[in-house]
């Protein structure tokens, strides 16, 4: 058993050899191959469009309530003005990374104007250019609905599932950062900015939007209070006058209505008018934030692999490729002279 051990090693070091020396007959083809290949290599480097990475770190806040609106003031509530309760949020952090990749969001930012390389336009006409997606605009209808809304659905989907990223800076941390890659520093850079103040605007509008309801309610309704107050005033003022030529027990009795009426209108204006107060204090307390960490500066790093690196990778695979059609070659030819 032992020689018959011996002898498997010996004639797998045979063919090693044997192979071994096969690829030494053809180095002058293996050579060849790789310095055809390492061109090949250079010349795809060359043809590479470069490309930037635009990244914008922030930090959402997550928030879970405000004050409680319901307890300013017992008033609100009488006069039929629902003051709120505690907000909870649906904008947590990973709601946050699902709503930005949203088509509603990237359309919004596509219809935002900038200037890149001098020309102001939208962003979405910025995209379509510097993409090519668009060989001849002259046969398309810009103006068409149907064109509107299926190229807005096509770069949406081209920006989500390859463009546009967005991943945790650690796993420690809460900050998020978000990447666009494009073949435009500065339309990367402005696309960036503009999502993420979009996000920031719907996030605010949605956060607040109770609290500013509320608040509305309330200058309406004090609005209102205070016309009531000055037709009161004034009627109270009239029948005081009229009372001052002739005092009558009816005239007396009409005083007393009109500046018990007075007084209490008074006093549901002042009221409103502190609610107010209170309720656009809460309005900005519970504005919530998307704080900027760091934002993307020009010029923008070329994210290409250097010309090197695909000069190495075309040269192994052409190394690799040659070595494995020789020792094929071998392999068969052997088998064919066993089979002789």
């Amino acid at each position: 058993m032992k020689n018959n051990d011996e002898a498997s090693f010996k004639g797998i070091i045979v063919t090693i050899s044997d192979y071994k020396n096969e690829l030494k007959k053809r180095l002058l083809i293996i050579l060849a191959v790789a310095i055809i290949f390492s061109l090949i290599g250079f010349g795809f480097s060359k043809l590479q469009e470069d490309r930037y990475n635009a990244v914008i770190s922030f930090i959402v806040e997550d928030q879970s309530g405000g004050p409680n609106l319901s307890a300013l003031s017992g008033m609100a509530n009488m006069i039929g003005i629902d003051m709120g309760g505690s907000a909870t949020s649906s904008f947590n952090q990973q709601n946050i990374i699902e709503l930005l990749k949203s088509r509603k969001i990237i359309e919004r930012t596509l219809n935002n104007t900038c200037k890149i390389e001098g020309k102001s336009d939208l962003l979405i006409n910025h995209y379509i250019r510097i993409n090519n997606l668009i060989t001849d605009s002259s046969t398309i209808n810009l103006s068409s609905h149907y064109y509107n809304d299926s190229i807005t659905r096509i770069v949406w989907f081209r920006i989500i599932d390859g463009d546009m990223d967005i991943l945790y800076q650690n796993d420690e941390a809460n900050i998020l950062n978000l990447s666009f890659e494009s073949l435009n520093a500065e339309l990367a850079k402005n696309f960036t900015e503009i999502v993420i103040d979009e996000m920031s605007e719907m996030y605010i509008d949605h956060q607040t939007e109770k609290s500013r309801n509320t608040l509305n309610n309330l200058y309406n309704r004090s609005d209102s209070i205070f016309n009531d107050l000055k037709i009161s005033e004034r009627n109270f003022a009239k029948v005081k006058d009229n009372n001052m030529r002739v005092m009558t027990a009816s005239g007396r009795l009409e005083e007393l209505q009109y500046m018990r009426e007075v007084e209490i209108l008074q006093s549901v204006y002042l009221e409103l008018r502190k609610n107010i107060e209170l309720a656009h204090m809460g309005v900005l307390n519970e504005t919530p934030l998307i704080q900027i960490v760091d934002k993307p500066v020009l010029p923008l790093k070329n994210i290409n692999r250097s010309n090197l690196f695909w000069i190495v990778i075309f040269t192994f695979l052409g190394v690799f490729t040659i070595c494995f059609i020789i020792i094929l070659r071998k392999l068969v030819r052997n088998a064919l002279e066993e089979d002789f």
